[in-house]
């Protein structure tokens, strides 16, 4: 039985502009993109920022990567976030959520989202 107490660290509304999409425009013009983070950690046995996620130095890495090498797909980029978040050591799981708020879609709508979520046991 895992005694070990865990924390929810959760960043939300991390923003950058990214090049992804399959269209040649969304290629070439570029869109914001929204990335929030759930993380379940193992609890800090104490005081001190080297025994917990620093959420400040994570937020730089995920606008790094929406900034970075472009995909055609969010799920995929959303995949590459999961995949960075989970080298840490302390993180047991995540939730991404990316968020493309101008997808170009032709009716009226808030967002389109993608969310994956996956553990250090998947």
């Amino acid at each position: 039985m895992d005694t070990q107490q865990r924390a929810v660290i959760a960043l939300t509304g991390l923003a950058g502009r990214g090049y992804h999409g399959v269209l040649a425009d969304e290629r070439q013009t570029g869109q914001d993109f929204i990335v929030d983070l759930e993380l379940v950690v193992d609890m800090p046995s104490a005081d001190e920022i080297t025994e917990t996620v620093d959420y400040g130095e994570l937020a730089t890495t995920v606008v790094g990567i929406v900034e970075g090498e472009p995909v055609n797909l969010i799920e995929t980029l959303a995949d590459r976030i999961v995949s960075a978040v989970l080298k840490d050591q302390r993180v047991q799981s995540v939730t991404v959520t990316v968020h493309k708020p101008q997808a170009p879609i032709t009716v009226r709508f808030d967002d389109v989202a993608v969310m994956i979520s996956r553990s250090k046991h998947d």
